[in-house]
């Protein structure tokens, strides 16, 4: 069996931790799986652990947008197996690259079941058990496609229900018909009267079903030639677009612990700590958390029922019930990232000035991991000033390289090929000037630094 991960989406609700560069699934909030273990765990990492103890890992790819492959491959590490779309365009295209990806790029057959994903669900290992048991439902029962549907353990307006019909075996139900996100009225009602389950996202199928759809469409099959075409997919979910208009589908229900930390009020019901970061909180606060991600403390002070939440993006002070709403208030922004992780390490913009129409100044505070590299590139309309501030490391310049250590501080000019490599956990103040402090500024010349040193000794 395959499994497909789908890691998408901005995670707005969970501002300022979240943003268009690191969504809520790579928020280090929860607390580790592991007894004695104090380290912080985002969702995607908590899921990855659970997708190794059930034996799933091995035979798992993640679909991803450009913008989350730097930071996947910071949590997960370096081999962690990508199928990267070229835009965000919901669900329904992403599992027909992913789907393209394993027919032309893997070899899977058509007859072997894949089975898709959200990237960051809450839940206890049995979940996974029950992805497994996916692969014989479709054998036995011949569906095109096969669900798994979540026992509600309350009406909510947040979810999309499974309506199974009546006649159904003990083991899996037959799919009558969906229903999306109904009032918690209309909910009860569901619940009560047609043992209505909540969708959790999961789809499985034989990997020929998505294939065959694709072929009666006129749409590629092949990986390369999708990927081309991408921005032709109609931009809809899996759910309306195939899904609804499926009728051979069945359902396996769930009763154990599941839950979407996508607000607020539910991801700091699962962490495991009223406090991450610098500051206080009086003994008055009662249900109040606070995560600052700055270098300067925050107190609260008798403040209850609140998220607290301060990062380089912004701070929020909301009251956990009407957390929600910030995801209305900050379409409007318009910001860069602010802190994002990438796949050597991460970077915090410390200030950022346009001194007049046609010059700026950027400076970060950026850490790469010990072992981790920088690429081999140049720019265009900035030059830059490093001054190393921890750590140890070899700089390259121009083919040249040299040992720089705390304290060193090196010039690059606009033009100047530069990289780095960190021997040691390193750190440096980055100042950019120029007239186009952009991140597309940059000509690669070599990723790694086994390149690097090839073509400097050569």
């Amino acid at each position: 069996m395959n499994l497909v991960l789908l890691s998408g989406g901005s995670g707005k609700r969970l501002w300022p931790l979240s943003n268009d560069a690191r969504s809520k699934q790579f928020l280090k909030v929860l607390g580790s799986q592991e007894e004695n273990d104090r380290t912080l765990n985002s969702m995607v990492q908590r899921v990855w652990t659970q997708l190794n103890r059930v034996d799933l890992a091995d035979s798992t790819i993640i679909a991803t947008s450009k913008s989350q492959v730097d930071i996947l491959k910071n949590q997960l590490g370096p081999n962690v197996e990508l199928v990267i779309e070229p835009s965000r365009r919901d669900t329904f295209p992403a599992i027909a690259l992913a789907a393209a990806f394993l027919y032309s790029e893997k070899n899977i057959p058509r007859e072997e079941v894949v089975a898709f994903l959200p990237v960051d669900p809450f839940v206890q290992d049995t979940f996974f058990e029950h992805v497994k048991q996916l692969e014989s439902l479709l054998e036995n029962t011949h569906a095109d496609i096969a669900l798994i549907g979540v026992k509600p353990t309350y009406p909510s307006s947040k979810y999309g229900y499974i309506l199974p019909t009546s006649n159904y075996s003990t083991y899996f139900k037959q799919v009558q018909s969906f229903t999306e996100k109904p009032t918690e009225i209309e909910a009860k009602s569901l619940i009560d009267n047609q043992n209505a389950l909540w969708n959790c996202g999961v789809f499985a199928f034989k990997l020929g079903f998505m294939i065959s759809l694709l072929e009666e469409r006129g749409l590629p099959t092949h990986y390369e030639v999708l990927l081309e075409q991408y921005d032709k997919l109609p931009k809809i979910s899996f759910d309306y677009e195939v899904v609804e208009k499926t009728e051979q589908i069945v359902v396996l229900p769930y009763e154990g612990y599941w839950k979407d930390l996508g607000t607020w009020r539910t991801l700091t019901d699962e962490m495991h700590t009223y406090q991450i970061g610098k500051g206080i909180l009086t003994e008055d606060c009662e249900e109040t958390h606070l995560i600052n991600e700055l270098d300067i403390p925050v107190t609260v002070i008798g403040g209850s029922n609140l998220i607290v939440a301060a990062s380089p993006d912004g701070i929020l002070v909301a009251d956990k019930d009407k957390s929600p709403y910030i995801k209305d208030i900050v379409d409007e922004f318009v910001n860069r990232p602010m802190y994002e992780e990438r796949r050597w390490g991460w970077y915090k913009v410390l200030d950022h000035i346009k001194t007049d129409a046609d010059y700026e100044v950027l400076t970060k505070r950026i850490g790469v991991k010990a072992g981790r590299n920088l690429s081999y590139q140049s720019h265009q309309y900035r030059s830059e000033v490093w001054t190393i501030i921890k750590g140890e490391g070899i700089f390259v310049q121009n083919d040249k390289l040299r040992v720089v250590r705390q304290g060193d501080v090196l010039q690059i000019a606009i033009g100047d090929r530069h990289g780095l490599k960190a021997v040691t956990d390193l750190e440096m103040i980055e100042v950019q000037t120029g007239t186009q402090l952009i991140e597309e500024d940059i000509i690669r010349v070599f990723m790694t630094w086994e390149e690097i040193e090839t073509h400097c000794y050569a």
